[in-house]
């Protein structure tokens, strides 16, 4: 069996970085796409598609994307929640790839929610 080089192990890590960051919670921001039935058929796969490009220009490693069903308003889907650390969530709707680039650059990057294309700002409670 042939030895590793410090540059295979370099590669390696590199590959599995995203993975580690994932499930240590290393990140920075988290982006959820609403991708039930509803949100699949309104566009969520071209939004979902477009923000992974985004992304992978940005060079970004402290971004991760998650997928979520059906987030009970179906009329307004596309719809994207965005999380950034220490900061309410942000749900976006009626999505489509020039605004998921906007809410990218400006909330995901500069960290200022895009208020005109926001459904709702905070999370629910449970008591």
């Amino acid at each position: 069996m042939q030895r590793l080089k410090i540059e295979d192990l370099q590669r390696i890590k590199e590959k599995h970085r995203a993975e580690f960051t994932l499930r240590e919670g290393g990140y920075r921001a988290k982006v959820t796409v609403h991708m039930g039935t509803c949100g699949i058929a309104a566009g969520a796969r071209t939004v979902m598609t477009t923000l992974i490009d985004e992304i992978a220009k940005a060079g970004l490693e402290d971004v991760i994307i998650t997928t979520s069903g059906c987030a009970g308003l179906c009329a307004r889907e596309p719809m994207a929640t965005v999380e950034i650390m220490g900061y309410p969530p942000v749900k976006y709707c009626d999505l489509n790839s020039e605004k998921i680039k906007e809410i990218f650059k400006n909330h995901v990057i500069d960290g200022k929610p895009v208020e005109r294309y926001a459904l709702v700002v905070g999370s629910e409670t449970t008591y």
